[in-house]
């Protein structure tokens, strides 16, 4: 089961590291103006949403493992729903992300770079009450 930790821990850093540049990505497309910065971007943002979905979905996997594993404990554990509850968030988080990707690409967007700029910290509040909820481990 350690293995299965670790693998993890390598899938949630990847797919954190894509929630958290995804969004700076829309903050400059945001401000860009020039077509050719335009296609850069709108590249830049499908790949990228492409390469972490999978990460999501191995972090949520691998999870689920080790929660199966030990459900005796964790299923009664009140900070444990709370972390299920956060990670469920960062999911719709991530899907709305896979929608802007399109809106973007559409030259569909309707935002200006501020709103994006407080977007793109949702993810730091969901890791933070991730990383509380599974080392603290309050309640």
């Amino acid at each position: 089961m350690e293995w299965i930790k670790v693998f993890h821990i390598m899938m949630f850093t990847s797919w954190f590291a894509g929630l958290f540049y995804l969004p700076r990505l829309f903050v400059n497309h945001a401000m860009a103006d020039e077509d050719a910065v335009h296609k850069q971007l709108a590249t830049m943002e499908r790949k990228l949403y492409r390469f972490v979905t999978p990460m999501m979905w191995l972090t949520v996997i691998t999870g689920a493992i080790m929660a199966y594993d030990q459900w005796e404990y964790f299923g009664v554990q009140l900070w444990f729903g709370l972390k299920v509850a956060v990670v469920l968030a960062l999911m719709a988080y991530h899907f709305y992300c896979g929608h802007l990707v399109q809106v973007f690409a559409q030259r569909n967007n309707v935002r200006d770079h501020v709103f994006y700029r407080f977007f793109n910290e949702i993810p730091v509040f969901g890791l933070v009450a991730v990383l509380i909820f599974v080392i603290v481990r309050p309640f």
